[in-house]
């Protein structure tokens, strides 16, 4: 598979998405876009494209943050989704992918930062990608918004501080608000560059010291088992064309 990875900044890295990609020896892509990488000009190079999380919203300007080309991330989501190919989207990824099929992003009702848990819903439950999550699952979370929600899109998970969290818009293209892909290291990055981080002020918002004392295993051992059963639907749909 030739999985291409949008990456916002370095301390949003990709973690264990790009773990289960090295170890099936995919080939892997980045535009790392703060350091200046141009966006995919051909999506027929690509079977997974994986948008990253950011500091960024779907509507910061380049004149707030030069790097970020919010309209061009959201064509390059349409050429994909349109071609077929699995999108997902991590954070403000996933919020890009609801701006990009006209679903405008929300404030969340609570800012998480930490491991809490996500409930699924009965979509979730039923659904053959993440039905191994178990109803409850402890996941990271980073954010202060949620992706908005097109007419077709399921609502697969939901936690306390956030009634979006893991989003199907169809069966190739997800929006996680969580980010499953934490590992300590990337927690570390985030800590530094949080500025000013605030966890006395809110209520799913942990401290610096709890953060990593987080173990991330468990949960990154079922994202990898989701990619592997979404990997396995792709290629299903590869071999009728």
């Amino acid at each position: 598979m030739r999985i291409h990875f949008v990456v916002h900044e370095a301390f949003e890295a990709p973690g264990a998405y790009e773990t289960w990609a090295k170890s099936h020896h995919h080939t892997l892509t980045y535009s790392r876009v703060y350091q200046g990488d141009l966006l995919p000009g051909n999506i027929g190079t690509i079977d997974f494209l994986i948008v990253m999380g950011g500091p960024q919203d779907p509507h910061t300007t380049k004149a707030q943050c030069a790097h970020f080309d919010t309209h061009a991330e959201q064509q390059l989501i349409k050429q994909a989704i349109n071609a077929g190919r699995v999108v997902l989207g991590i954070c403000l990824g996933a919020q890009l992918i609801g701006e990009a099929l006209g679903a405008t992003y929300a404030q969340s009702p609570e800012r998480e930062i930490g491991k809490f848990p996500i409930t699924l819903t009965e979509a979730g439950i039923a659904h053959p990608l993440i039905n191994h999550f178990g109803n409850v699952l402890e996941v990271g979370h980073w954010h202060n918004d949620m992706p908005g929600l097109t007419a077709d899109a399921q609502i697969l998970a939901y936690s306390e501080g956030c009634p979006r969290q893991i989003i199907a818009y169809s069966d190739r293209v997800f929006g996680f608000q969580c980010h499953m892909e934490f590992t300590t290291d990337i927690v570390a990055m985030l800590i530094a560059n949080d500025t000013p981080f605030t966890a006395a002020q809110h209520r799913f918002v942990e401290t610096p010291s709890a953060l990593l004392n987080h173990d991330f295993t468990d949960m990154n051992q079922r994202l990898y088992t989701f990619l592997d059963k979404l990997e396995k639907l792709y290629q299903a749909f590869i071999n009728k064309k």
